[in-house]
């Protein structure tokens, strides 16, 4: 396809430096289709690489949570046509001959560059993907729902197919953002008794009381109460059997293990941004621990999570607080910084 299209860009390296520009749509490989962007997600990453704090490669397009209609196809496409609703893994420029990529982990292979900050990505009108990171979405999604597959996958993989939640487990999960409060719908989906959110009184005007429409069962707030001291009356003082660490916080970290059970579990999504923290290892080694640390996402959860999210399971409009033309980037990055909103989408 011939033209121009507009993009948000990360220009240079340094804080800020984004802006609009126009550039020309992109060009296929033989195994690649072009996907008109219909709608797509601001991540926690893309603020990162806005603060300078996250690796990218400018001049880049910004953005990798997206969902689009495949618009053009290269001639070795065999499984995708132009029509198709897709969403796609970012997992692009693995080079499928390390033994991560061998064993199936694409997603951590050195060499990796994903859309929005290895290679252009989808705050643009159009993007390119391979055939084999593609996945269809149904007709009954919108587009703004498929463009949070993406997070939500994450969210799949690393609460119900790593950490595995089990039938009447209680479960704590720690931040209530997006991820923590997807977490906690898949924690239920999962099969938990009883779901304990724990925010902060920052999180008071927006984000708990949308954990209480979603049904979050327990709502803590860190600050004003003592969390651990609830979680062991809640549970007799037995503990959590599971807790999903989705804030970064040092001091939730630090509180996980101290509210776990003995043999309990520890399912690791955020990202302190320190190089160290302090963690009450020989209490984590008396309660014989199983901490699992996660990083992106492997293949089996995206179908998973799309037909959780096609079903209601995680139902991602709850969380959707605004959709705005890419054009209002800059009002939209600095309110959900600001935590004025939850999830932003953009329509290109």
């Amino acid at each position: 396809m011939q033209g121009k299209m507009i993009g948000l860009f990360k220009t240079a390296k340094g804080l800020g430096n984004m802006e609009l520009r126009e550039v020309q749509i992109p060009e296929l490989e033989e195994n690649e289709v072009l996907i008109e962007v219909k709608a797509t997600g601001i991540c926690g990453t893309d603020i990162h690489i806005k603060h300078d704090k996250f690796p990218y490669w400018p001049p880049v397009i910004m953005g990798h949570e997206f969902s689009g209609i495949i618009v053009e196809k290269g001639k070795k496409v065999t499984e995708y046509n132009i029509g198709d609703r897709v969403v796609g893994e970012p997992h692009t420029k693995a080079c499928g001959k390390c033994e991560l990529c061998r064993t199936g982990n694409i997603q951590i292979c050195p060499e990796k560059r994903s859309p929005g900050w290895g290679i252009d990505g989808a705050f643009a009108r159009y993007l390119k993907m391979p055939e084999h990171l593609l996945h269809r979405i149904p007709d009954s999604m919108t587009f703004e729902e498929g463009a949070v597959v993406e997070p939500a996958a994450n969210v799949v993989q690393d609460v119900l197919e790593r950490g595995k939640v089990e039938p009447e487990d209680f479960v704590v999960v720690n931040g209530p953002g997006p991820i923590g409060l997807m977490a906690a719908m898949a924690a239920k989906a999962g099969g938990a008794k009883e779901v304990l959110l724990i925010g902060t009184p920052a999180d008071e005007s927006i984000r708990l009381p949308v954990a209480r429409k979603i049904g979050v069962d327990h709502i803590v707030v860190a600050g004003k109460e003592d969390p651990i001291d609830i979680v062991m009356e809640l549970t007799h003082g037995r503990g959590a059997d599971y807790v999903v660490e989705a804030s970064g916080s040092a001091k939730a970290i630090y509180a996980s293990v101290k509210m776990l059970r003995k043999m309990g579990r520890i399912s690791v999504i955020g990202m302190t941004g320190k190089n160290n923290i302090l963690f009450p290892w020989d209490e984590a080694i008396q309660k014989v621990c199983t901490i699992i640390f996660n990083l992106s996402t492997g293949y089996t959860c995206w179908n998973r999570t799309i037909s959780m999210i096609a079903s209601k399971k995680i139902d991602v409009n709850k969380i959707i607080t605004h959709v705005e033309p890419l054009k209002n980037w800059e009002k939209v990055f600095n309110e959900i910084e600001s935590m004025k909103g939850l999830k932003a989408i953009l329509i290109p």
